[in-house]
């Protein structure tokens, strides 16, 4: 099922177990190479610190409600993880980022994104288009397929109109 990153960052994570919150998701840890989201930061409710959940110990993720674990204890400290060490130093936002074609023609910035939450791979990114691109101010939709190159700086996609004629051939007569 898709979800959009604000039914997955700050909110609840509840405790099978005890029935409670024990933490609440505050951002992701994207990994730029595939577009997959490793885990979350969390706030613990308990000690206040910076937690870590990792996406494999989710058992489900609930629209509007919050991510459910067995128990608080799959929460980690960021310095016991050494597998993702690498993907959190890139400290990676996908929010706010810059869009362009590969034509080298700018499209926006990212202001959402889709996420499958039984692989946590990010499915789609939503574009917003500035006012002097778009009169109507609506965002565009990319799928993942359609990106090109992740770059530190910005993300690369194809040119959605590159291909297209610039009017349709006459049709053939019979």
């Amino acid at each position: 099922m898709l979800q959009l990153s604000t039914s997955l960052l700050n909110q609840p994570v509840l405790s099978l177990r005890t029935g409670g919150v024990v933490a609440t998701t505050l951002t992701a840890i994207i990994n730029p190479n595939n577009l997959k989201i490793e885990g979350f930061y969390c706030q613990d409710a308990f000690s206040r610190k910076r937690l870590v959940l990792l996406y494999q110990d989710i058992r489900e993720a609930i629209p509007q409600q919050g991510l459910v674990v067995d128990d608080h204890e799959v929460l980690a400290e960021p310095s016991e993880l050494v597998r993702l060490q690498e993907v959190m130093a890139l400290n990676f936002e996908l929010l706010g980022r810059l869009v362009v074609t590969d034509g080298k023609k700018k499209i926006g910035k990212v202001e959402d994104y889709a996420v499958d939450t039984t692989t946590m791979y990010i499915q789609k990114i939503y574009v917003a288009q500035s006012v002097l691109h778009s009169f109507s101010g609506g965002n565009i939709g990319v799928d993942r397929n359609q990106i090109v190159e992740i770059t530190p700086s910005r993300i690369v996609i194809l040119d959605p109109l590159q291909g297209t004629p610039a009017h349709a051939p006459a049709p053939a007569r019979a």
